[in-house]
């Protein structure tokens, strides 16, 4: 039969262990209250400004000379003079005598020319001497019509001829002459020379290469829809042409002269000429352009008005993202006038000062919120200073 002890033990244990795990219970602490999370993207936006814009093309192209010539030799004979200008890399002035050719045989011709002249000149003084007796005897011995030829009037015209021949042949003669000083036809630099002291040349033979160093011209691609955004096709326009000269980047003013009319069959590229004055700054204190330089230009255009420009990547189906008013996500179509680079210039669609979101996400839909990052710092203070607030509170409640 139990004993008493042995009827009371089990329900000891048990409130024993009830004791305990209330005591266990009691003296375990609530969780922390964490903040809730804010799940609201985080987006870098951009803001819109209109201003006005003056549309420039670009294009590329060498420095030529407008006119360039191959000296070649009228006449026949040795080279017996050259200037000290007249070599490869000289300037010479319009006009300045490069080379001589042995005069002597021209020199010799003009006399010739000359007697010839005053020959024949003798002989129709002597002819209309003659064919005016002969007129007078005729009318001495009849009264009747005489023919041309009773009165000289044939042998008179052959001594015209001759007199005329004999000027061509002076004229000739001088020329010949002439044509053995060669000189300069422009303002040049001297491309190349092809002769010495020395050298006979025969006539049509190649003297030398001249540049002329008045002009500069330079042909500029353009492709068909770059056009649009030139006044008058660009016409007179003016360019901006930057290139290297002495290992440091140049600037000079050319304008647009004429378009080549016609569209290259290879690159399908219309062609504008620029010019650009006193290229080799002869006569200016501005920085020399040398003939083969490579140039970028930049052409003036068209007046865009008052334009936007933004980055192309954020137009999406003519899309573009903006964070409105009350930070909520919305899709706005943009008028695109322009694409330039890796940005467009857009005339319409967006306000003046609203902020175009720049950064990327990954699933947006049109109306959700949207927050700026130093909206998520402040929000994130404010946070961390409640906690703290809230931890005094406990710990002075604690006191």
């Amino acid at each position: 039969m139990a004993t008493t002890m042995q009827k009371v033990f089990p329900f000891l244990i048990i409130g024993s262990g009830i004791a305990i795990t209330a005591a266990l219970v009691a003296m375990k602490q609530p969780p922390e209250e964490k903040p809730p999370v804010d799940t609201t993207p985080l987006v870098s936006v951009q803001s819109i400004e209109y201003k006005p814009m003056t549309f420039t093309v670009s294009s590329y192209g060498v420095v030529n000379p407008k006119y360039q010539t191959e000296l070649v030799a009228q006449v026949n004979g040795e080279i017996t003079y050259l200037a000290e200008a007249f070599v490869k890399g000289g300037f010479v002035k319009k006009g300045q005598i490069l080379a001589k050719i042995d005069p002597s045989d021209y020199e010799s011709a003009l006399l010739d020319a000359q007697a010839e002249l005053a020959s024949a000149k003798s002989n129709l003084v002597l002819e209309k001497a003659t064919a005016a007796v002969a007129e007078r005897e005729w009318a001495e011995i009849t009264d009747s019509k005489p023919s041309d030829l009773s009165l000289r009037k044939p042998q008179l015209a052959k001594e015209i001829a001759k007199l005329k021949s004999a000027e061509a042949g002076l004229h000739r003669a001088q020329r010949n002459l002439e044509r053995s000083v060669i000189k300069a036809p422009y303002d040049s630099l001297i491309a190349s020379r092809n002769i010495g002291l020395g050298t006979y040349v025969g006539n049509g033979a190649s003297i030398g290469t001249l540049y002329n160093t008045e002009i500069a011209e330079v042909r500029l691609p353009l492709a068909d829809k770059e056009m649009q955004y030139l006044d008058r096709k660009g016409a007179n326009a003016e360019v901006s042409l930057v290139g290297n000269f002495a290992g440091e980047k140049q600037q000079w003013q050319g304008t647009i002269v004429r378009s080549e009319g016609v569209i290259d069959s290879k690159s399908r590229m219309t062609y504008l000429v620029a010019e650009i004055n006193d290229p080799y700054a002869l006569k200016g204190n501005h920085k020399e352009l040398r003939f083969g330089t490579y140039v970028t230009a930049h052409i003036g255009g068209t007046q865009a008005g008052s334009v936007a420009i933004i980055p192309r990547h954020l137009i999406v189906n003519g899309l573009v993202a903006v964070m409105d008013t009350e930070m909520k996500l919305r899709y706005l179509p943009v008028n695109i006038i322009r694409q330039d680079g890796s940005n467009v210039i857009i005339s319409s669609g967006l306000e003046d000062g609203m902020n175009i979101i720049t950064s990327a996400l990954d699933y947006p839909i049109e109306g959700m919120s949207v927050k700026l990052p130093e909206d998520k710092i402040l929000q994130q203070d404010a946070i961390e200073g409640d906690d703290i607030i809230k931890s005094a509170i406990a710990i002075k409640d604690k006191e």
